[in-house]
């Protein structure tokens, strides 16, 4: 597996105002910058592809929307350098209508995991007051991983991804900043 998933910290960014579409930056606790993407404004079905650095010349990772505009979209994600369909992520849309809701699919789309906003009253509060950061845990194995933390800033949406507590690695990293860059990438849009 490429050296990129290997660190335990990320740090996603998006830039929300660029006038060719969104772009993101993943970098790695020191910030060097590991992964890379340039959203299409636009776009009725997200296709979102990950490159080593801004030349965009080597891919490594694809997500990939199942559908257009769909309420419980399903994102594919795929190791571009092995070809492997590494997993999936499907949002829970009834129930992320109050409190954000994901589920982690394996390669044969069985669930093996969750991710959901910290706590229900918070996710409430939230939608009204937008400026309250979000916090997400991943639920796997009957362990509860404090993963992913949004720093508020109304220019670039932030998100720190942190792995530090599934040391086994139960979680596939790939899928793990799949789950990171749709929470900023998605998520992000419902304010």
């Amino acid at each position: 597996m490429n050296a990129t998933y290997t660190h335990t910290e990320y740090i996603i960014r998006k830039k929300v105002f660029s006038i060719m579409g969104a772009k993101l930056h993943i970098y790695d606790n020191t910030e060097q910058l590991v992964l890379y993407s340039q959203m299409k404004a636009f776009k009725l079905k997200e296709d979102i592809a990950l490159y080593t650095d801004e030349s965009m010349q080597k891919e490594l990772l694809r997500i990939k929307a199942r559908n257009a505009i769909d309420f419980s979209a399903v994102y594919d994600v795929h190791d571009s350098e092995t070809g492997e369909h590494v997993g999936a992520l499907r949002r829970k849309g009834l129930k992320s209508i109050l409190k954000d809701e994901w589920a982690i699919l394996d390669r044969h789309d069985q669930e093996i995991g969750k991710i959901k906003e910290d706590s229900t009253a918070m996710a409430i509060l939230r939608r009204f007051i937008s400026i309250i950061p979000q916090k997400y845990n991943i639920e796997m194995n009957d362990t509860t991983i404090p993963a992913f933390k949004q720093n508020f800033n109304p220019f670039v949406t932030k998100i720190i991804a942190d792995f530090s507590e599934d040391p086994k690695g139960m979680l596939d990293r790939r899928l793990g900043l799949a789950a990171g860059i749709l929470l900023c990438a998605i998520e992000g849009k419902q304010d």
